[in-house]
């Protein structure tokens, strides 16, 4: 097992931008994304960041902007690779899955912005490309989502997401549980719902 930490969005915009984290409560989410930064760090694993960009002329993530820079908790520190994306997911139209490849990493752990945006689609995509996934729930956060369809507040959003990524995508933990398999060397894992539903 070779891990990477993805530290995905975690910029101006989620913070004192247009789109405040409000579960779980931003100081303690990233607090444990430094938490994990220094552990990955500690351990030698690969850290990378992410940062999602838009072009000038969006409201968001503007391509130059303050809303769009690396927020000051991550932005001075250490790491191995810093990617900018346009689509959700940090694979998309990224160098990381072949950055990844050439070092040989089999999991991803996740950490940053939002939960059931980038977060989950990184998630998804990984699965798919055939990588083990590690989702820090309280290393993650987003917002109450409003639209057309409806209205769903952060928290419960963000754990039915930590639920689905659980049921097939992710091994779904906490800061702290991730840190203590990372001194002891062991492997984090998630669930299969279909493993116990195929015709027999």
């Amino acid at each position: 097992m070779r891990r990477a930490l993805l530290v995905i969005d975690v910029q101006n915009e989620y913070v004192t931008g247009a789109l405040p984290i409000e579960y779980p409560p931003l100081p303690s989410s990233l607090a444990n994304i430094g938490r994990a930064i220094d552990t990955a760090e500690k351990a030698g694993i690969p850290v990378v960041l992410v940062a999602q960009v838009a072009p000038a002329s969006s409201p968001i993530f503007a391509d130059g902007s303050d809303g769009a820079a690396l927020h000051e908790s991550v932005a001075g520190r250490a790491h191995d690779l810093l990617l900018d994306k346009r689509l959700p997911s940090a694979f998309a139209g990224t160098e990381l899955d072949a950055w990844l490849a050439a070092r040989d990493v089999d999991t991803v752990t996740i950490v940053g912005y939002m939960t059931q945006n980038c977060d989950e689609s990184t998630a998804r995509d990984a699965v798919h490309r055939g990588y083990a996934v590690e989702f820090l729930t309280d290393a993650t956060g987003t917002l109450t989502l409003r639209n057309e369809t409806g209205t769903v507040d952060a928290r419960t959003l963000h754990d039915s997401v930590a639920v689905v990524l659980q049921s097939r995508f992710a091994a779904v933990v906490t800061t702290g549980q991730w840190c203590e398999a990372v001194a002891a060397g062991t492997a984090l894992s998630g669930s299969n719902i279909f493993a116990s539903t195929r015709p027999r």
